[in-house]
């Protein structure tokens, strides 16, 4: 596996122990619909929380949440939609990011951005 997969899953399991500590109920882990994937569905309360999970190294000219832009949230928005109707969920939803840095002494800072963006309508294609 590449190294920026390894880096991806360590991060995934980072981003869910965290989750895991606040009282999320972790419903799925990398949930695919077609070729898109949620990395994680929660529950936190009456919410259903969609989380994406970004790691990047310290090198990395940006943050890791600002490379969750309008196309990927698209992707997020509709794969929700599917999570909710194949499941016939009644439930309000949340899009989270968790944004992990690893430094070259893999130390790591971890930041959990609740509602990181709002869907528009959909108009899912």
């Amino acid at each position: 596996m590449a190294e920026h997969n390894d880096l991806g899953k360590w991060g995934e399991q980072i981003a869910r122990d965290l989750l895991i500590s606040k009282g999320y109920q972790i419903l799925e882990q990398n949930w695919n619909c077609g070729h898109k994937e949620i990395d994680i569905i929660a529950k936190d309360g009456d919410e259903l929380v969609i989380v994406e999970v970004k790691t990047r190294r310290v090198s990395t000219l940006v943050d890791p949440e600002e490379t969750v832009d309008k196309i990927k949230q698209r992707y997020l928005i509709w794969s929700a939609e599917a999570y909710v109707e194949r499941n016939n969920l009644d439930m309000d939803v949340r899009f989270d990011i968790v944004a992990i840095v690893v430094d070259n002494k893999n130390e790591r800072r971890v930041e959990h951005i609740e509602n990181a963006f709002y869907p528009t309508i959909s108009r899912r294609r």
